[in-house]
């Protein structure tokens, strides 16, 4: 089973996917503590989402977490399934209502990031570390 998790291909280009993703959520997950009220609580009360204080917090450790499992390539497959969760709920929260109000191709500019985060996490839930990471080591060894 943990081979299946950890289990990679030799490509050394995933590097450039993981680096953006895990550092895109890492970032991100830290400016939600670091500034609450335009990063974390106060924009999740803005875009109605439930028990924001909570949420917040809950969201900006998840991306913490998973943003530097994703940098260094532990448990990457893993790592990027919250992120790949956080991007469908922030797309279906906040650029529906763009969608609605400003039209297509407003959404479509205002999504850019979250599609490309989007589809790194689908990325490497597909392709896991690649060559250059921790779990290419563990499976090595193994």
């Amino acid at each position: 089973m943990l081979q299946k998790i950890i289990g990679t291909d030799n490509s050394k280009t995933t590097i450039l996917i993981r680096l953006m993703v895990g550092s895109v959520f890492l970032s991100e997950g830290i400016q939600k503590f670091l500034f609450p009220a335009i990063r974390g609580a106060g924009r999740f009360e803005k875009i109605g989402l439930p028990s924001p204080e909570f949420l917040a917090s809950f969201v900006g450790t998840f991306e913490i977490i998973c943003g530097a499992l994703i940098l260094i390539g532990l448990l990457t497959r893993l790592a990027s399934i919250p992120t790949l969760i956080i991007m469908l709920v922030a797309i279906a929260t906040t650029k529906t209502v763009i969608f609605a109000n400003d039209g297509f191709w407003e959404m479509m500019h205002g999504s850019r990031t979250d599609f490309a985060m989007l589809l790194g996490s689908l990325f490497l839930i597909i392709k896991g570390g690649g060559l250059w990471s921790v779990d290419k080591i563990i499976s090595r060894s193994r």
